[in-house]
C-alpha cells in the first residue's frame, strides 16, 4: 500500500490542488488528513470540499476546532485570530459539521495519525524537539511504529529504538531521499504543510508512505502562490498572511 499524507492546508486551494495532481502520478492507495483543512487561507470552503471528496481518513487540528469556535482563540496571535474570525464567518453549516465530527487521532494498521503529538493531542502541543519525541513515543499505541503529525509546518523525522526510550531527531539530509524505516526502530514524521510551510522552502508538502518498500518520503511541489495571495488580500484577511508564503516563513 502506498499512503498519500497531506497536512496544514489552512485554507489555500491552490497549494492544495498542486499536491493532488503531484499525488495522483504516485499510484496512491489511499489517503490520510492530518488536520488544519481551514484557517490563515481564502479557501476554506472549496478545500473542506476537496479532502470530504478524497478520504474519510481525516483528522482535526486545531485550527479546524478553531474556526467552529470548539477552541479558544485568546491564545492565538492576532493575525490568527483575525484568521480563525473569518473563516468561521465563511463555513457552510456542513462545513462546521463536518469539522466538529472530526477525531483528534486514527490509527490505520501500522500507521498512528495525530494533528499535533500522541501526548495529550487535545492539547496541541509542538513536537520540535527529541525530549518531546520520548514523551510521543510513550503515548503511542502498542505495537505502532510510525507516526505521522503535522501542527508545525515544518518537516522533521524522530527515532527511537524499540529497545530503548531515548529519541533523536535526524538531520535535514534525511528529509531530501526516502527513508527506509528499520524493523527494529520506531518513527515519528511530521509531513510538514501543504498551504504555509514554515521551514523557509515555500513550495507545498506532501508525504508517501510505502509499507512494502517501507520507505517514507516527504515530497514538495511548487503552485501558483501568487493566486494564493491575491485571495487572501481581497477576501481583506492581514496582509502578513499573503506575505509569508512567499517565503515559506
Amino acid at each position: 500500500m502506498r499512503y498519500g499524507l497531506l497536512s496544514d492546508i489552512h485554507g489555500n486551494l491552490e497549494a492544495l490542488d498542486a499536491v493532488l495532481e503531484a499525488m495522483a502520478g504516485e499510484r496512491i492507495g489511499h489517503y490520510l488528513c492530518l488536520g488544519d483543512i481551514v484557517g490563515y487561507g481564502a479557501s476554506p470552503n472549496a478545500c473542506l470540499d476537496r479532502v470530504s471528496g478524497l478520504t474519510t481518513d481525516v483528522i482535526a487540528g486545531n485550527h479546524d476546532h478553531a474556526a467552529i469556535g470548539k477552541l479558544d482563540i485568546s491564545t492565538f496571535n492576532p493575525y490568527a485570530a483575525e484568521a480563525a474570525r473569518w473563516t468561521r464567518r465563511q463555513l457552510t453549516p456542513d462545513g462546521r459539521r463536518y469539522l466538529g465530527g472530526l477525531p483528534y487521532v486514527r490509527r490505520n494498521e501500522d500507521l498512528f495519525i495525530v494533528h499535533a503529538s500522541p501526548d495529550r493531542p487535545e492539547e496541541w502541543i509542538y513536537l520540535t524537539s527529541p525530549w518531546q519525541a520520548d514523551e510521543a513515543f510513550d503515548a503511542m499505541p502498542a505495537g505502532v511504529a510510525l507516526c505521522a503529525l503535522g501542527h508545525t509546518h515544518a518537516p522533521a523525522i524522530f527515532e527511537q529504538r524499540i529497545t530503548e526510550d531515548r529519541s533523536r531527531q535526524l538531520p535535514p539530509s534525511a528529509l531530501e531521499l526516502a527513508l527506509e524505516l528499520a524493523s527494529e526502530r520506531r518513527y515519528i514524521v511530521n509531513v510538514g504543510s501543504v498551504g504555509q510551510p514554515r521551514d523557509g522552502d515555500p513550495r507545498a508538502a506532501y508525504c508517501v508512505y510505502d509499507t512494502e518498500m517501507k520507505q517514507i518520503e516527504i515530497k514538495r511541489v511548487p503552485y501558483d502562490l501568487e493566486s494564493a495571495q491575491r485571495k487572501i488580500r481581497k477576501a481583506g484577511l492581514p496582509d502578513l498572511l499573503a506575505e509569508r508564503l512567499e517565503f515559506g516563513r
